[in-house]
């Protein structure tokens, strides 16, 4: 999408656009050849104004257009990083421009490896095939010693969370090492399967600037960790895919994207749409498992429609491609499940930490009230009727009542 100023012709435009992202400049130069042009440049497929105007056109002011541009893939391939180069390059500096989408056809896709265990994969990894998956991050997000982090896992795992991710703020900082980590939470992990009878993840955090994160992924498999989980806009999607492609790494993988991306998708006049960013493309760089923002709880401002979208690019059929969990995230309580299961069904990982580890009865009991929430959800029981007879949901109810917005601003 993009916005051109009266007096520029769009068809001129849009061929601008195409040769300047494959073989031109802004002048033709000698070796830009008729059959140079022909074989690997851009093509212009289509140019559709916004609003479609028949009778007449604004005088002044920019018009809005949908142009369509054909990329040869053979100037890059599987590369991530060339393709955001080439789709996304100098002319992203022009103004006011919009990626909104990418159409890949099945031949290209056949170049990805995406996600290893997608969402089925996950459901036979830890046995759990009619429920959403409960996740739950380490609340405070920093600064606290691996073993008190540890004892806060073990609570929610025995309480009925499925996954254990870091908060996206902790890596590898001195104070809380992913080697100490790894050790402490599995210990607790292994604690909590033996107690509940379930299998449970604990995805460590091990975003870092390459080559560190191909190190500490290999360190955090070699001391037992059963997944990962890397803040993948920020690290890069080609480093990410990089490390998901890597076949040393056995792990499931946990993309965190709900951080650094919000600085590319959130203009409705610049960047590129969150639902490639943290839809289509976060799965073909092989996350299994994807945190993103949802408009329940403390990012009101993310509309319900894009992020129902985002799911869809997660889970859509796509030629050999694994589906990405979608795990909706951001101030998300036990009063949000019936709405968010309605949104987006069963096959999702409903992500929450404070409404886990604030729970006035514990973050055991915070993670029953989940499990309690998703059961009361499946029965179409009402929350409220539930909770006569399920005590941590009815303190969960009582507590969040007001909003995770509300109580962030001490409304």
């Amino acid at each position: 999408m993009i916005g051109i100023s009266s007096g520029f012709e769009p068809d001129v435009v849009a061929r601008a656009l195409a040769a300047e992202q494959t073989t031109g400049t802004w002048i033709r130069t000698p070796m830009e050849t008729p059959e140079m042009r022909r074989n690997i440049g851009a093509k212009v497929l289509g140019v559709y104004e916004i609003p479609d105007y028949e009778t007449e056109t604004p005088k002044e002011g920019l018009r809005w257009f949908i142009i369509a541009i054909g990329f040869p893939w053979v100037n890059f391939e599987s590369d991530i990083s060339v393709i955001f180069s080439t789709i996304t390059g100098n002319i992203m500096a022009y103004g006011k421009i919009k990626l909104l989408d990418i159409w890949m056809p099945k031949e290209y896709l056949k170049l990805f490896k995406g996600p290893k265990y997608g969402v089925e994969g996950l459901r036979n990894l830890m046995g759990i095939h009619e429920r959403p998956f409960i996740v739950a991050m380490i609340k405070p997000c920093v600064y606290y010693p691996p073993d008190i982090g540890a004892k806060l896992a073990y609570e929610a795992w025995v309480g009925g969370v499925d996954i254990i991710k870091d908060d996206e703020l902790l890596a590898n900082q001195s104070y809380n090492k992913v080697e100490e980590r790894v050790v402490k939470f599995m210990e607790a992990l292994d604690k909590a399967v033996a107690e509940t009878g379930e299998k449970k993840l604990y995805t460590v955090n091990i975003t870092s600037d390459p080559p560190k994160l191909f190190d500490l992924a290999e360190k955090a498999q070699e001391l037992g960790a059963n997944a990962l989980m890397v803040n993948a806009v920020s690290v890069g999607l080609g480093a990410f895919k990089s490390l998901t492609e890597d076949p040393s790494i056995k792990l499931p993988i946990l993309a965190h994207s709900i951080d650094f991306a919000g600085t590319i998708y959130t203009s409705p006049y610049g960047g590129i749409s969150s639902t490639l960013i943290l839809g289509k493309l976060i799965r073909l760089a092989g996350a299994d498992m994807n945190i993103y923002p949802a408009p329940y709880g403390k990012v009101p401002t993310y509309t319900k429609e894009k992020y129902i979208r985002v799911a869809k690019y997660l889970r859509a059929p796509m030629e050999g491609i694994k589906p990405t969990l979608p795990c909706p995230s951001g101030g998300i309580t036990q009063l949000h499940v019936p709405q968010l299961m309605k949104d987006l069904g069963v096959d999702v990982g409903i992500s929450a930490g404070g409404a886990i580890h604030a729970h006035p009865m514990g973050s055991r009991a915070g993670a029953k009230s989940m499990r309690q929430a998703i059961e009361a959800t499946l029965k179409n029981i009402p929350l409220e009727e539930y909770a006569k007879e399920n005590t941590e949901l009815k303190a969960a109810i009582e507590a969040y009542k007001k909003g995770s917005l509300a109580m962030m601003l001490g409304l």
